[in-house]
């Protein structure tokens, strides 16, 4: 009953990102996107969708019950006493930035070691807000290499579905058409613009821009590339198409390797 829950709940919460982010596409468009690139993509997320809820759920009660605490715990709140509404924002701000961390390396971990399981998003040549599925194998990967290192540095307040929610929608926006950008505010936060240089196909832009929620990382390790203005790159990947069917989607690391069988450099293969 609790999966079945879980997976309607996960469900619903996409198809209500799904349409906001097509509302926004369509009164702001950058560039068109065909209703059978969008079908597809919320097919695939129909399938991928109940994996991940299955994967973190039977993952977390594994880890659970190892009964191991966090081995960091950042005192955000006592440190808020008084602050209001104001203190639970910081606190899921510096919690959220935290989270990014653990994603940036896990991200630029999965170019080097993941890369066929990865090269699955990145094959994508029509993104925008619904487009930013993964392999169905990711999300074992995300909490081994990235969840369970995060849990171990946590802050002391407990701010879990906010941060969630926030991230959610982020990584939807930033797979987006939309021309409304985050302006100044990319600064900080990274955009659709910021985030689609990480798939162009552009030699200039490998292995650039691998945070989802801020640009802070990237600036901190050297793998920032700020876009102009002007600047939207075709994405995708030269060496395969992206899945066209479900068992494309499903086989594609398998098929990445007889397909492209060269030595994989700066997270593609030349």
């Amino acid at each position: 009953m609790e999966v079945a829950i879980n997976i309607a709940q996960g469900i619903l919460g996409a198809a209500f990102a799904f349409a906001l982010l097509l509302v926004i596409e369509l009164i702001a468009p950058n560039e068109r996107i065909g209703i059978v690139a969008r079908a597809r993509a919320w097919a695939f997320w129909s399938v991928a969708i109940p994996v991940n809820v299955l994967v973190v759920m039977a993952m977390g009660k594994l880890w659970q019950s190892f009964g191991i605490k966090p081995l960091l715990v950042v005192p955000v709140g006592e440190h808020l006493n008084g602050w209001g509404w104001a203190a639970l924002i910081i606190a899921a701000i510096v919690a959220a930035m935290m989270n990014d961390f653990f994603f940036y390396w896990f991200h630029r971990a999965e170019h080097v070691f993941l890369w066929r399981f990865h090269a699955v998003h990145h094959s994508i040549r029509d993104l925008h807000g619904g487009s930013g599925y993964h392999h169905i194998t990711e999300p074992l990967f995300r909490f081994v290499l990235m969840t369970i290192p995060a849990s171990l540095v946590t802050t002391d307040v407990s701010i879990i579905a906010v941060i969630s929610t926030v991230l959610g929608l982020q990584q939807l926006y930033v797979h987006s058409s939309t021309s409304a950008d985050l302006g100044w505010g990319r600064i900080l936060f990274v955009d659709n613009r910021f985030h689609r240089i990480h798939h162009s196909l552009d030699e200039r832009h490998f292995d650039k821009n691998f945070g989802a929620m801020t640009t802070l990382w990237d600036r901190l390790f050297g793998t920032a590339y700020w876009p102009a203005k002007d600047e939207w790159p075709a994405v995708g990947l030269a060496e395969i198409d992206e899945p066209r069917t479900f068992r494309q989607y499903l086989d594609l690391p398998l098929r990445f390797g007889r397909e492209a069988e060269r030595v994989p450099q700066n997270g593609r293969i030349v």
